[in-house]
């Protein structure tokens, strides 16, 4: 898993909660069941069986992998629709391709990063180069999808290539974790994603019995859940490991420690913190549409059939 690293975190901005900041409780921890996704590829549904309304802005998160794929096994998905949300693939192992109808499109590698606003609708399609196809080789990766409000579910759609080389990293107190600051802000260091919703993205690396407490907005929700490895959450040192997520209760700081003994084939406890503002509004999702009526989702729908959701590019048929 290696994303983006450094040999020395105690030379980056270090990040701590003030004293007296009001600790997270954990409210539950789930555990992700397992599926498959696109043409097949294995993914672990990081939300599955946890309330919107702890949720929102976020409507669901997939951990793609990790597998090892053996030659002529890698898979993606095909060309599909979206509309009224945001798709955030950010990959820890492997290669991805992406294009979508508007335009947009790049390959991430690890520690990349892509965001695409679906907005008023698209059609997109992610797969692994043909070379990784041939060759096989490890893949692990995960895709968020974060809501839009109303007012800008019928916005043009965006796309953003987030290099790892872009992220911004930061260490805790200690030094004993390597924040990887994907988007958003913590203690007035600021992202490189730019998001419509205001969330908080941080991919963490905590050291063996190393614990990391950071402040966080006491208007956004929290959540955390484990990529690799096990450790707590919470000052009351709830456990958790790879494949649970971890909903936070209100408070201005969130905890995370990691065990003193971790799985051989991961050295450390490997975590993504998300936080957002909720929307709170009506959240409709059917398929790869996420509106807010019914009849808003009938209505995309049926402008994809209709082809007005865009169109495959030529050379891509």
């Amino acid at each position: 898993m290696p994303a983006v690293t450094i040999e020395n975190p105690l030379t980056l901005p270090r990040v701590a909660a003030p004293a007296g900041a009001r600790t997270r409780p954990v409210l539950t921890v789930n555990t992700a069941p397992s599926g498959f996704e696109g043409e097949g590829f294995p993914v672990r549904r990081a939300f599955a069986g946890i309330a919107y309304r702890h949720l929102d802005p976020f409507i669901m998160m997939d951990q793609m992998g990790e597998v090892e794929y053996a030659p002529g096994e890698p898979k993606g998905t095909p060309w599909h629709p979206h509309r009224g949300f945001e798709t955030v693939t950010y990959l820890l192992d492997g290669t991805f391709v992406h294009r979508d109808s508007h335009g947009g499109g790049g390959v991430i590698n690890d520690g990349d990063t892509q965001w695409m606003t679906a907005g008023s609708g698209l059609l997109h399609i992610e797969a692994p180069p043909e070379s990784l196809v041939m060759s096989g080789g490890l893949f692990h990766g995960l895709q968020l999808w974060v809501n839009l409000p109303k007012s800008d579910k019928m916005m043009a759609p965006r796309y953003q290539d987030i290099g790892g080389g872009r992220v911004k990293l930061l260490t805790s107190a200690d030094g004993g974790a390597l924040l990887r600051l994907i988007a958003g802000d913590i203690d007035g260091h600021q992202g490189p994603g730019v998001t419509h919703t205001p969330i908080t993205m941080i991919h963490v690396t905590v050291s063996p019995g190393a614990e990391v407490t950071l402040p966080w907005r006491a208007d956004f929700n929290g959540l955390a859940y484990a990529l690799a490895g096990r450790g707590t959450a919470g000052a009351e040192s709830r456990p958790f490991h790879m494949g649970q997520a971890v909903v936070f209760g209100e408070g201005d700081a969130l905890t995370i420690r990691a065990d003193e003994s971790q799985e051989s084939r991961s050295p450390n406890f490997e975590v993504v913190l998300l936080g957002g503002l909720p929307i709170r509004e009506p959240m409709m999702h059917y398929g790869p549409f996420v509106m807010n009526t019914h009849a808003e989702l009938a209505q995309a729908f049926e402008d994809f059939q209709a082809g007005r959701l865009g169109t495959i590019p030529a050379d891509a048929l």
